[in-house]
């Protein structure tokens, strides 16, 4: 082995680019860490192909790399700290903290996005100074990562992303709000309402809502049916809710599902046909989240659904959740129904629960 590991090392050198590549490729099969300083040269080869293959191999070789991809990151040639970025995302490791944290000043954005992936990897809390000014980032691929990174932190990053709450830049309270879901910490569900009802943009209480959804606290659910009263917000109300899971919420899943107080909610939504608008949306995602609480009461509602048409799949899926309980009142409304697409669902739906096709 120690012959064919030198044999591909020194095949890294030659001039034809297709034997590079295929010396990179088995430099990776044997993992050995003899190969890592030679793999890591190849990422200023000048074929890309030869470059993908030696990322590949470090990847495959893993905390061995991590060092010496590490120091690439101050490499004077952008492409190269691009590439080491891209591998420390997957790999990295504590040792290779700072240079991560001074990568995500990097004037290159996919070096900026990739450190700050690594940086989630790696979880200390020492980051989280440097990246929550990154949820302000010109470029989205970066906020995002920085907003993934803070939520893997967790406990640590909580107070900073709190604050950011009230940042006077919308895109870092869009951001915060993101993170803070992710977390799925109960801190943050009272400084997440406080958004949702009080927040001037749009787009940040509609974030808010995920995140309540998210997290999945029952303090938010009075919060929220308020909500699915607000055209616009309605369709992101009614899925937290269903999300959430609490039973409280199902008279109101029920009455959304039936068109109770539909009247005036309804806006359209820009491009789509006008037969489609968020009521529609709303009509769905209610179902999905009947099926997901699997209150007993909703399945004479979840069975009326399946005689309409934009509501007959969620419906269905809905119902196939419940199991036993939903075969009854399938079998009954199959004994009785002629409509050859409803029949359909309805067989489908009984399939999913167990039901054989043949006593159908």
């Amino acid at each position: 082995m120690a012959d064919a590991i030198a044999e591909q090392i020194a095949a890294l050198k030659d001039e034809d680019w297709a034997i590079r590549e295929e010396a990179a490729t088995m430099l990776g099969t044997f993992r050995d860490p003899r190969a890592v300083v030679p793999l890591v040269s190849m990422l200023r080869d000048r074929d890309r192909a030869v470059r993908d293959a030696a990322i590949g191999a470090l990847l495959a070789i893993g905390e061995p790399a991590v060092l010496p991809l590490g120091a690439c990151l101050s490499d004077p040639v952008l492409t190269v700290q691009e590439l080491a970025s891209s591998v420390l995302a997957t790999i990295a490791d504590a040792r290779v903290l700072t240079q991560l944290m001074v990568a995500l000043t990097s004037p290159d954005w996919i070096v900026r996005m990739h450190a700050a992936k690594a940086l989630g990897r790696i979880r200390d809390p020492e980051a989280v100074g440097v990246l929550v000014p990154r949820l302000q980032d010109s470029v989205k691929a970066v906020r995002e990562e920085a907003s993934s990174a803070l939520a893997a932190i967790g406990e640590a990053a909580l107070s900073s992303l709190l604050s950011a709450l009230t940042h006077a830049e919308w895109l870092v309270r869009l951001h915060a709000v993101e993170a803070l879901g992710k977390t799925g910490s109960p801190e943050a569900v009272a400084p997440l309402l406080s958004v949702l009802f009080n927040d001037q943009d749009r787009a940040v209480r509609e974030d808010a809502i995920r995140a309540l959804g998210q997290i999945g606290d029952a303090r938010a659910v009075e919060f929220l049916i308020t909500v699915t009263k607000e055209p616009g917000l309605r369709p992101l109300a009614v899925e937290a809710l269903g999300r959430i899971g609490d039973r409280r919420a199902v008279p109101v899943l029920i009455n959304v599902l039936e068109g109770v107080d539909r009247a005036g909610l309804s806006r359209p939504i820009d491009s789509w046909d006008d037969h489609w608008n968020e009521e529609i949306i709303t009509l769905g995602v209610a179902a999905k989240g009947l099926g997901v609480i699997r209150d007993e009461t909703a399945i004479p509602a979840l069975i009326r659904a399946l005689r309409h048409t934009m509501t007959r799949t969620d419906a269905a899926d809905a119902l196939a959740r419940f199991g036993d309980q939903a075969i009854a009142p399938l079998l009954a409304l199959l004994a009785q129904e002629s409509d050859d697409n409803i029949r359909y669902h309805v067989k489908e739906t009984l399939a999913k629960v167990g039901w054989r096709a043949g006593r159908i």
